[in-house]
């Protein structure tokens, strides 16, 4: 049995860590199994948004220690811890979270562009009271996302978060009823998709890649990434279907 399924639904890919008896913990064929799945959601031109979920209840309690504790090592070469945290997507992705996400699977949640959480999902990075560290991303992105002491507070104490605090620090994107967070998450994706493809990635890099730049250098960094979108197809698209007054008709060009 694979540890991740896959499923299209129209311009969305849904990827979904199938391994409940283990509260979708991560081993190294888990991570594999994610990195494939995210190489297919960059290079099909027809996918313009994916979305990550666990199956039975939870998204994912990080770390298979079992595996870890037997010598497996959960990193993919040049992705990182489940395939994903090392290098996210260009394509955006989002994380849909119901039940527990602790521990790298809080961190796989951090390395998404966006957060759907059901509000009785519970987010952590409990690594400290394990004798290890948040070392899949979350000691710095974590911090980033929302302010420095409430991030210092929750990697040093290891406790559990609720969705409900996350979503008011503005960590989470929006809340759903419980068992509701993918479907939710999924028409977030095609309100996505429903943008020219070209301008959503262009927009995505920029946000993601400008947190350090200087002011004085941004407009010139930005250039080389949003002036193709300037000038595509799409952009003509775009202004013509405006002025036509109908729905554009993207072609990723």
């Amino acid at each position: 049995m694979t540890p991740v399924r896959t499923e299209i639904r129209g311009y969305v890919l849904v990827i979904t860590i199938d391994r409940p008896e283990a509260r979708n913990a991560i081993d190294l064929a888990t991570s594999v199994a994610i990195a494939g799945a995210l190489e297919t959601l960059d290079a099909d031109p027809q996918l313009r948004v994916g979305v990550l979920t666990g199956a039975g209840g939870n998204f994912c309690a990080g770390m298979d220690l079992k595996a870890f504790a037997r010598g497996e090592s959960p990193l993919v070469a040049g992705r990182g811890f489940a395939g994903l945290v090392g290098a996210p997507p260009r394509t955006p992705l989002i994380a849909a979270v119901e039940g527990y996400a602790l521990g790298g699977g809080f961190e796989i949640a951090l390395a998404c562009d966006l957060i759907v959480a059901a509000e009785d999902a519970t987010f952590g990075l409990p690594e400290v009271t394990r004798g290890l560290t948040a070392a899949a991303g979350g000691l710095f992105r974590l911090p980033r996302r929302i302010p420095y002491h409430r991030a210092m507070e929750l990697v040093l104490t290891g406790r559990r978060w609720p969705a409900v605090q996350a979503f008011d620090a503005g960590l989470v994107t929006s809340l759903s009823r419980p068992g509701e967070a993918l479907d939710d998450a999924v028409a977030l994706a095609e309100a996505i998709a429903a943008n020219a493809p070209m301008a959503v990635m262009a927009s995505k890099r920029v946000l993601a890649e400008s947190a350090g730049w200087d002011l004085a250098e941004a407009f010139d960094r930005q250039q080389p990434i949003v002036n193709p979108v300037r000038l595509s197809e799409d952009a003509q698209e775009g202004a013509r279907a405006f002025a036509d007054k109908r729905t554009p008709s993207w072609t990723g060009r």
